[in-house]
């Protein structure tokens, strides 16, 4: 069996004398203790050197991408053709390459990888020839030439500068912010008006930096810097200012305060150009999906374009919202649908009701792009501006899906309804401080009154019923008429007592009830007596 053996000052061609050995895995490290056992193990059939660095740069970029060198290939048809015997590989995908164009048998098992390791801890006495200050002059020269070669190849591809081009444009709005603040503040002092005037920052600091003290507002020429109407309100707001008088040394730190500021937006303004440029060249579907500065943070946030193409969509979606993401899951309440895509065009262009559902679906088609732009060969925004047109057309199914659904003259009253935030403020409750009955039990004046009046309506219908029963019963039956005179005024008298009504009505009727009840009854007896005694 040979050995293919690749180092960084040429090929090497082993043949194993003893394969018994290799049996023996785990104890093969042993034969390869000293230089003496190693050669009774392997024996040095062929040596192909590198001419220079240039060419052993050539082979070693040739083998990680798995393609044989022309300098590789002549050796293997002279050399291992003629043997006859099957090779042994440390790379599979190599082997796998040998095997379809020379048409020889490669062997790639945990063994070679065993072999290979002993082979190249005794490398020096194995390869007589080389001495061991030049093989490590060569590792180094190689090392540094592959380095510089893979990034010459992709320079372009260097995501590197827009991690900083971003980082410093941050960092630039915020010293802006203090700059600005601060010049407005300090002038402030000298020409308080101005700065309600002149709501622009750098049109204010070059106004300051061409007129300096508020006296020569009144000669100077503003016209290339402000519109006729702001220019005359700032010289009539000049003569009558209410601020103090600053010495002429004051003023020129202001000047050099304000020529520091409108360096500083130019210098802005131009990293911009810079950053739009670097990401047109690097990621050019990112930039179409979500912008130049959404995706430059998202690709600073993950670190590299290649560590960002690894994250998941949902991920994506989600990131620069760690904060909100881990304290939601803390409080078991509701996680953020959104991070730093939330300042992408789509989102900020939709109703606060879909946002949650166009993130999600920017972000799955965000993650295509990064990907295509990570490891696809094409540098073209086609896909980028396809996905794009689709997120469009979906949006606005959202945005008209109920007014699509209309037709007719419904259709040109819909509206869509404008979203207003309804914060649930509760109030506090002081029905709940009493036990007290909140309505009291007396009744009003009216109610009496009404429920007076329906009794005595009542009073005088039972008068007229017992007058008519009276008559008829004493000329039919007098025992059957009191018994049944004296059952209606009972539940009268139920009736009245469960209404809570005045007894003073009732104490009227009641007697001559009772005299009509009693006339009869004497009547009846004297009747009986005289007919007993007859």
């Amino acid at each position: 069996m040979l050995v293919l053996f690749e180092t960084s000052v040429g090929y090497a061609i082993f043949k194993v004398l003893n394969e018994k050995k290799l049996q023996e895995v785990d104890s093969l490290w042993k034969e390869f203790e000293t230089p003496e056992k190693a050669n009774k193990i392997v024996k040095l059939k062929h040596f192909e050197k590198f001419q220079d660095t240039a060419e052993a740069l050539a082979a070693f970029t040739a083998l990680m991408e798995g393609k044989i060198n022309k300098q590789l290939k002549k050796v293997l048809k002279k050399i291992v053709k003629e043997a006859h015997e099957p090779l042994a590989v440390a790379d599979a995908k190599l082997g796998g390459v040998i095997k379809e164009k020379l048409n020889l048998s490669c062997i790639h098992s945990p063994v070679v990888n065993e072999l290979m390791r002993g082979i190249r801890s005794q490398m020096d006495g194995l390869i007589p020839g080389v001495e061991p200050r030049e093989m490590s002059a060569m590792c180094l020269g190689l090392a540094h030439s592959l380095s510089r070669y893979r990034l010459k190849f992709s320079a372009d591809k260097v995501d590197t500068m827009i991690v900083q081009a971003i980082s410093l444009l941050d960092d630039l709005d915020k010293e802006l912010n203090n700059y600005i603040m601060r010049c407005r503040e300090w002038y402030g002092w000298h020409f308080p008006e101005l700065g309600k005037i002149i709501s622009d920052n750098l049109t204010y600091c070059k106004c300051l930096q061409k007129v300096g003290d508020r006296k020569n507002y009144a000669s100077a020429k503003l016209s290339e810097l402000l519109p006729e109407e702001v220019e005359a309100e700032v010289k009539a707001a000049a003569e009558i200012s209410m601020g103090t008088e600053v010495s002429e040394e004051d003023i020129c730190n202001i000047l050099h305060l304000c020529t520091q500021v409108i360096e500083i937006s130019e210098y802005r303004t131009q990293l911009y150009e810079y950053l739009q440029n670097r990401m047109m060249a690097i990621a050019p579907n990112v930039t179409v999906m979500v912008g130049e500065l959404v995706g430059a943070r998202l690709i600073a946030h993950a670190g590299s374009l290649l560590n960002l193409a690894k994250h998941a969509a949902s991920t994506v979606q989600i990131l620069g919202a760690e904060k909100a993401l881990f304290r939601a899951l803390k409080s078991r309440r509701d996680t953020p649908k959104y991070g730093l895509i939330y300042h992408a065009s789509l989102v900020g262009q939709t109703s606060p009701k879909h946002k949650g559902k166009i993130s999600r679906m920017l972000a799955a088609k965000t993650v295509l792009a990064i990907r295509y732009d990570a490891f696809g060969e094409d540098s073209s925004s086609a896909m980028g501006v396809e996905n794009r047109a689709k997120l469009e057309a979906r949006l606005r199914t959202l945005e008209d899906r109920g007014i699509r659904k209309i037709s007719g003259t419904g259709k040109a009253l819909a509206k869509a309804e404008k979203y207003e935030h309804k914060s649930e403020v509760k109030t506090y409750d002081p029905s709940g401080d009493s036990t007290l009955p909140t309505c009291s039990k007396k009744r009003k004046i009216e109610q009496v009154d009404k429920e007076d009046e329906v009794i005595e309506k009542k009073a005088k219908k039972a008068k007229v019923k017992i007058k008519v029963e009276e008559v008829v019963e004493v000329e039919e039956e007098g025992v059957q008429v009191v018994e049944e005179q004296e059952t209606p005024v009972k539940k009268k008298k139920k009736k009245d007592k469960k209404k809570h009504i005045k007894e003073e009505p009732l104490s009227e009727e009641e007697p001559c009830t009772s005299t009509a009840v009693a006339s009869p009854e004497k009547k009846k007896k004297k009747k009986k007596k005289r007919d007993n005694e007859d």
